[in-house]
């Protein structure tokens, strides 16, 4: 392993193999040039010396070409019509948001219909940032942020509809990190609004969020897609993703509390996480509403290594803090924000009746209030009542195969209860 001092790195130096910080983690792949930006933040984390077993060359002759396979193939020929047309998808899907307080009337199924397609349009949004920065390493942050604006105003006037939404049932296909950024968004903007940040900051908080997994595009796909254990080598490589979403958004000049979030949206309250392993007041507020949202979102989802798990299981477990790994203002400010029994949750009383959770208790976050399936006023709609400790009591959250049941159910126009 040769060793760098980092005084000695100059601008735009190239390396022929990976290069790594404390002969762990790696900081740069061949692909990528040392910059003046990296080692000014080297040299405030008080770095001295990097490591490769490779030497510094002058050129990108041995650079590893970036992986794009995993995301959606766009014409890279006109860089110029690209961008444009990710400039113009941004107008459009602020639009459609602008646009969804004039839209969404009616009854429930009507307005969640609505909310489901513009949760769909902003989905593709992201993708597109992805695909757009795997193809020409460029981020626009007033032009993201812009958008965000409108998806913060959004979800604070739809919130307990966008809630509901269930995870779609593709977590183990290679989009896997674009869901995982929309759904952790969502949490992440929602906790945010819990915790009174304004809109600057809430907006800001949806942008880290966003991007929070930008670094993995710079991996090789076999790192996360795939269903084998992975070996100690491979983990501390894919470990190095915040350091390289850092790096992205720092190039792009994106503001510090981005780039921070970013960078530390993996350190955990008892020093455990990484890359820098942090304590408490050493970590970034935007880090720990993320860490907090993508810990809920990644239990609720399927993987290529595991099975999806209830909403209500992954409460239980941030709840539960082993290890004190979360802040605890941001645990509270999520059981506040979807309650005990996630707002989306399907649930069986203890008279009988199942219901759907959608909406929070501010005075009781263990009684949400419930829409009940196959019970309707008179325009039609479900009655929502208040659970409480009698016959509205929740006795349990139906399991997996009770909920595909009742949404089947949903989507087939159907809403008697499953027995």
């Amino acid at each position: 392993m040769n060793s760098f001092p980092i005084a000695t790195l100059n601008e735009n130096t190239f390396f022929t193999q990976e290069l790594v910080l404390d002969k762990q983690f790696i900081l740069l792949d061949p692909s990528c040039p040392f910059t003046n930006s990296m080692k000014k933040a080297l040299t405030e984390w008080g770095i001295k010396v990097v490591y490769s077993e490779g030497s510094i060359t002058g050129s990108r002759a041995n650079a590893a070409p970036i992986n794009t396979e995993n995301f959606q193939q766009v014409d890279i020929a006109d860089v110029n019509t690209t961008t444009e047309k990710k400039s113009e998808m941004g107008e459009n899907i602020r639009k459609l948001l602008r646009q969804s307080h004039e839209n969404i009337s009616g009854n429930e199924k009507s307005r969640m219909g609505t909310v489901q397609n513009i949760y769909n349009e902003y989905s593709n949004y992201i993708n597109s940032i992805y695909t757009h920065y795997a193809t020409h390493k460029v981020l626009n942050y007033q032009e993201i942020s812009d958008t965000v604006k409108e998806l913060c105003v959004f979800i604070k006037d739809n919130r307990r509809y966008v809630l509901r939404i269930q995870p779609a049932n593709d977590g183990k296909n290679k989009n896997f990190i674009i869901n995982h950024s929309m759904r952790s968004t969502v949490i992440a903007i929602v906790i945010g609004l819990q915790l009174r940040l304004p809109l600057t900051k809430l907006v800001d908080l949806g942008v880290t969020c966003i991007l929070h997994e930008i670094g993995q595009i710079r991996l090789p796909p076999q790192l996360y897609l795939t269903d084998r254990k992975l070996t100690a080598g491979e983990k501390i490589k894919l470990s190095t993703h915040p350091i390289l979403g850092y790096n992205i958004v720092k190039d792009n000049l994106f503001p510090s509390q981005i780039q921070l979030g970013i960078l530390q949206h993996h350190e955990r309250e008892n020093g455990a996480g990484y890359p820098q392993k942090l304590f408490g007041q050493q970590i970034s507020q935007f880090a720990k509403i993320i860490g907090v949202a993508c810990s809920f979102e990644a239990i609720t989802s399927a993987r290529h290594f595991k099975e999806a798990r209830s909403s209500y299981d992954a409460m239980v477990e941030i709840l539960k803090n082993e290890g004190k790994l979360f802040d605890d203002t941001v645990i509270k400010a999520l059981l506040y924000s979807l309650s005990l029994f996630p707002i989306g949750a399907y649930v069986y009383l203890l008279n009988g009746k199942i219901a759907q959770v959608t909406d929070v208790n501010p005075n009781s976050p263990g009684n949400p209030i419930v829409s009940l399936l196959g019970v309707t006023d008179s325009s039609g709609s479900p009655i929502q009542v208040q659970t409480d400790a009698n016959q509205n009591k929740i006795v349990r959250v139906l399991n997996k195969a009770e909920t595909m049941d009742i949404v089947k159910r949903i989507e087939g126009g159907g809403n008697k209860p499953v027995k």
